[in-house]
């Protein structure tokens, strides 16, 4: 079972290997959105997560270089006076891709197990059968021609913190922090608590979530063009399609190549440090 404490927020990637990592990537998931288009099959992202997590980021990595012409991102808020003349989910079914594009949900119908669940704009009986709402409404759309990937990109409340302050200071980014954002950090054990539940009850094979350690961006960007791009290959697979690899043997080479040395380079650290630790302790002792 997946679990917010199980994930490792130490997780980094080198700012070298970030950009020739992120670029690979973004090509790959350009000829992903061809391979979608050409096959008529539709493609759902969801993004969940703390406030300041990086879904943004995230979000604009992802769509970097895909074609806009079969791409919709539809930020989720509260819902309008009008919405709420109909079922919670009425909206979401409207904003759904025709087959053969995408459309990213930053944030989405799993509001109602989260917000509305702690801010009590749900009634309980209401967020508890949301659950197999919500999985009913997905086999719908998967056992059509449709494709729906999860993400929960997660920090630590220490590093939200961090970025909150950032925020603060930015002009440019101030606009991002809300009053509400201040007051959701007092419940951010309550939204965690909400999100483990949410996972246990909704992470399903059709529809899976994939838990992303965010408190590192570039480490949470290229997870999530990774996941993306895997879990195409997988639902193509089943389909008894093929999805090409456009990337040139040279180029995932030289990435590899990146990875051994800066593995090498992590493990040499370790050893001189367990070194010098040694030597402390051999001095203490004389």
């Amino acid at each position: 079972m997946k679990k917010l404490d199980d994930l490792d927020l130490s997780l980094e990637l080198d700012k070298k290997m970030y950009k020739k990592k992120i670029k690979m990537l973004q090509y790959e998931m350009l000829n992903a959105q061809q391979f979608l288009f050409n096959n008529k099959i539709g493609l759902i992202v969801a993004f969940e997560g703390m406030d300041a997590a990086g879904k943004g980021g995230a979000i604009k990595r992802l769509t970097e270089r895909v074609d806009p012409r079969g791409l919709m991102v539809t930020p989720i808020s509260a819902p309008q006076p009008h919405e709420k003349r109909y079922h919670y989910m009425h909206r979401f079914w409207r904003k759904l891709p025709q087959h053969g594009q995408i459309a990213i949900f930053d944030r989405s119908w799993y509001g109602r197990v989260l917000v509305e669940r702690i801010e009590g704009f749900a009634k309980e009986e209401e967020w508890k059968r949301a659950y197999d709402e919500i999985n009913d409404f997905e086999k719908q759309l998967t056992d059509e021609d449709y494709i729906v990937i999860k993400f929960w990109i997660h920090i630590d409340e220490a590093e939200q913190l961090k970025r909150f302050n950032d925020r603060a200071q930015d002009p440019y980014k101030a606009w991002k922090l809300t009053d509400e954002d201040w007051r959701n950090r007092e419940k951010f054990g309550l939204y965690s608590e909400a999100a483990d539940e949410m996972f246990a009850k909704t992470d399903t094979e059709n529809a899976p979530w994939f838990l992303i350690p965010g408190n590192d961006k570039l480490y949470a960007r290229v997870q999530v063009l990774k996941e993306v791009i895997a879990h195409i290959e997988k639902e193509a697979k089943r389909r008894g399609l093929h999805l090409t690899n456009v990337l040139e043997a040279p180029e995932q080479d030289e990435i590899d190549e990146l990875e051994m040395m800066e593995v090498a380079a992590t493990e040499e650290i370790t050893a001189t440090e367990a070194s010098k630790g040694k030597k402390a302790k051999k001095k203490k002792s004389k």
